[in-house]
């Protein structure tokens, strides 16, 4: 079998060096709209923001802290719902999952980091409503990694 050659156009696509990692937040931010707009079957905008959490235990795995917005946001359009109305009490174990998954699928895509944030933010605003989403974040790449290989194995 005889190996075609190969055409200018792919010569400077392969020889163009890759372009710099971008940081993980921001990497999770177009994961996380693109999920979020897919399962609330409503435009979902994420936008980085300062993340302002209080200090705590170094926690072994990412710790979600979603709004009562976006918790209620998530359960009215996953029920069905049109129009938002009150607050739960609660934050959805399905919203969790989902968000588990972006981010274990977001930080085993990208590069190996050598630190961690201890924590990221971000802003949503949808139609519906502008609601706020942070997770705090183990303190090694390590602890990240196993338990991200540990959602996606179980996911």
């Amino acid at each position: 079998m005889q190996l075609l050659q190969l055409t200018p156009a792919e010569i400077a696509f392969l020889t163009t060096p890759s372009a710099a990692p971008d940081d993980l937040q921001a990497r999770l931010a177009r994961k996380l709209a693109a999920k979020l707009t897919a399962r609330l079957r409503l435009p979902v905008q994420v936008k980085a923001m300062a993340a302002q959490l209080a200090a705590a235990t170094d926690p072994a795995a990412p710790t979600w802290q979603p709004d009562a917005a976006l918790a209620t946001l998530w359960l009215t359009r996953r029920l069905g719902g049109r129009h938002m109305m009150g607050a739960t009490p609660f934050v959805p174990r399905g919203l969790i999952q989902t968000l588990d998954a972006a981010l274990a699928e977001c930080w085993l895509d990208g590069a190996a980091l050598d630190a961690l944030p201890a924590a990221l933010a971000w802003r949503l605003d949808t139609d519906l409503t502008q609601a706020t989403l942070a997770v705090r974040l183990p303190n090694t790449p390590i602890d990240m990694t196993r338990w991200a290989r540990g959602v996606i194995q179980h996911g």
